[in-house]
């Protein structure tokens, strides 16, 4: 009878979550690179270009492929006869394989965990607690599967009550566009159909913890109802023309992944969870002869991409940019950024608001300035930051036009689409939005030279910070005009692709 040590459990979830931090699943490499070679748009093209680079890079460095390095979700399966030699419960256990990954030195993940979420919302330091669903079986073997998702992701989860005579595919095509792109397509969607509304979600977890093989499943044919499911999604879905990053081409979708349980006679729940570009999971047994044993990809794994900005693209000077150059800025227009720029999320962006609201003088002048939503991984070693990727700019957007008429801030850069509000807010103030690509957050910091707190040091990452930046990547997403690249991009592709009617409204 196999005997689970502490030590052996807890060093096999803090050495997978390292491993996961900057190894991509070779099957989503490979599917990535697929689709990068199909791809025809150059937008999207160039996007998957830059994540995959990052991706090769976060391998040979060991660094984390996103600044939001996610929160921890644990699926154990404890064979019964297994015996136990720890002080910890099993949730504990969890929890400091949690906490010594995430503070490891030479990797330091980001803590992203807030304690009292519908209050003070208090950051727990290192990452804890982690999101723990155990299941026993009978045998004599603990099987783990690890997963870290990230913030933006997760916030496009998805749920429906469907009629028994309800269609899933009708519902699934119609929702996706609603989730823009702040999952960071390309990647898998989990769909979790049955049971009762918390399983139907569980299940669309547990189906993103699958191996990407849609094209396995292309080459045999369907043998039953939910693989006809999984293509007749995966095709009505990359007909929609989101594309890579929501700007327009082929692929949206890596693979459809769905899991099923039986329901009641009244009922048809569906969820629906969508796994970003940053794709983290692992899967290993522990059978008492030790720590689990992780495979190491070789680098040949990654596919020979390179990226470097095109000659078209334009140089721009942060520290004397004017409204004027800003107006001269085309939709879809590369730019690399020199010079100081701005950062604040969440956080910074209530603080700033409600001093304005109080008359309070700003502790940072935001005249003729961008700001970056950020929040960075801390650096190590001789790094000005650590991984600093975009995040989830519709998050801003409640903001953006008090910011735009009390602050004298000409732009904004994050990840995604902007809503309507906000772009208008942006026409009305002659403004802009830059779009960095979610999914390539190494790459991004290797153009950022110097760091320093300016103010609400208190917030950690979500501090407002200001980063001296050499030829940073960014696409005009939004222009003065209030023309966006998220709508203009993915109509253009429905109608190239042309499998379904052009989408109204």
């Amino acid at each position: 009878m196999p005997t689970i040590r502490q030590d052996d459990f807890v060093q096999s979830v803090a050495d997978a979550l390292q491993h996961i931090s900057y190894y991509h699943p070779k099957d989503y490499l490979d599917a990535l690179a697929a689709a990068y070679e199909r791809e025809q748009s150059r937008a999207a093209r160039d996007a998957m270009a830059q994540i995959l680079v990052n991706s090769r890079l976060c391998a040979e460095g060991h660094r984390p492929m996103c600044q939001d390095t996610g929160i921890v979700t644990a699926f154990l399966t404890i064979g019964m006869e297994v015996r136990w030699d720890t002080q910890f419960s099993i949730t504990d256990m969890v929890n400091e394989g949690v906490r010594q990954a995430y503070n490891h030195p030479d990797n330091t993940l980001r803590a992203s965990i807030l304690t009292d979420p519908a209050g003070a919302r208090r950051n727990t330091g290192d990452n804890t607690p982690a999101v723990i669903h155990m299941t026993l079986v009978p045998g004599d073997t603990v099987e783990v599967i690890l997963a870290a998702k990230g913030g933006g992701s997760e916030a496009k989860s998805k749920f429906a009550m469907l009629n028994p005579s309800d269609s899933i595919s009708d519902w699934v095509v119609d929702t996706v566009p609603t989730m823009g792109a702040g999952w960071c397509p390309p990647g898998m969607l989990g769909i979790g159909i049955g049971g009762t509304a918390e399983k139907a979600m569980l299940m669309a977890k547990q189906a993103l913890m699958e191996p990407i093989d849609i094209h396995e499943l292309q080459a045999r044919g369907p043998a039953n109802t939910l693989e006809e499911l999984r293509l007749e999604l995966f095709d009505k879905i990359n007909a929609l023309g989101i594309g890579a990053q929501g700007l327009g081409g082929l692929t949206t979708v890596l693979d459809v992944k769905i899991l099923d349980y039986p329901t009641h006679a009244a009922n048809k729940p569906v969820a629906m969870i969508p796994n970003c570009a940053a794709t983290r999971h692992v899967h290993f047994t522990l059978d008492g002869s030790g720590p689990a044993e992780l495979p190491h990809p070789k680098l040949e794994d990654w596919p020979a991409v390179t990226w470097e900005a095109g000659a078209s693209s334009r140089r721009v000077d942060l520290n004397t940019v004017t409204r004027e150059e800003v107006a001269t800025w085309k939709p879809g227009e590369t730019l690399l950024l020199n010079g100081r720029l701005l950062t604040g999320r969440d956080a910074a962006h209530k603080r700033l608001v409600d001093m304005i609201q109080r008359g309070e003088t700003l502790p940072v002048d935001f005249t003729n300035r961008f700001i970056y939503y950020v929040g960075p991984v801390d650096p190590v070693r001789d790094e000005a930051v650590g991984p600093a990727g975009p995040t989830t700019a519709t998050r801003m957007d409640k903001f953006t036009r008090t910011l735009l008429e009390h602050t004298g801030l000409v732009g904004m850069i994050g990840k995604a689409e902007r809503g309507a509000a906000a772009i208008e807010a942006i026409r009305d103030h002659r403004a802009v939005y830059l779009m960095a690509v979610g999914g390539a957050a190494y790459l991004v910091s290797k153009a950022i030279r110097k760091s320093r707190v300016l103010a609400f040091d208190d917030l950690g990452m979500e501090a407002i910070y200001e980063f001296t930046v050499e030829d940073m990547p960014v696409t005009v997403a939004v222009d003065s005009q209030g023309e966006s690249v998220h709508h203009t991009g993915p109509a253009e592709w429905r109608v190239k692709i042309g499998k379904i009617p052009v989408l109204k409204g």
